[in-house]
């Protein structure tokens, strides 16, 4: 059975750092991509990084941009390291991974469950 786990939620202050992880399991991942999003109550979700399998090239949401930062450590394991927190990136926040590159979230064919993120003061 396949799995892709988040870690790293929590509560945190305006301006505060986060270090979220997506490890997976049950299946080998090679050859697919990892991507981020976020789902605010009340809102679409939204895409918030990716990074890709063959060429490590990264793809940022415009909101995220310059404060956001996707990482891969081995074949199942992505970072997202989020610096200057803003309330507006409170929201739960999804790993996922897919054979296509991309933006969009039916590009995606495995998700985790979610780990949220609260920023607030």
């Amino acid at each position: 059975q396949v799995h892709l786990v988040e870690f790293g939620g929590g509560s945190v202050q305006p301006g505060d750092s986060l270090r979220l992880s997506c490890t997976a399991s049950g299946r080998t991942f090679t050859g697919y991509h990892t991507g981020w999003f976020r789902q605010a109550p009340g809102k679409e979700r939204e895409f918030v990084a990716a990074i890709g399998w063959t060429f490590a090239g990264t793809l940022y949401g415009s909101s995220v941009k310059g404060r956001f930062t996707i990482s891969r450590d081995t074949d199942n394991t992505v970072y997202l390291r989020m610096n200057n927190l803003k309330f507006e990136d409170t929201a739960v926040y999804y790993c996922a991974k897919g054979r296509t590159f991309g933006e969009m979230s039916s590009l995606y064919d495995y998700w985790g469950q979610g780990t949220q993120v609260t920023v607030s003061s």
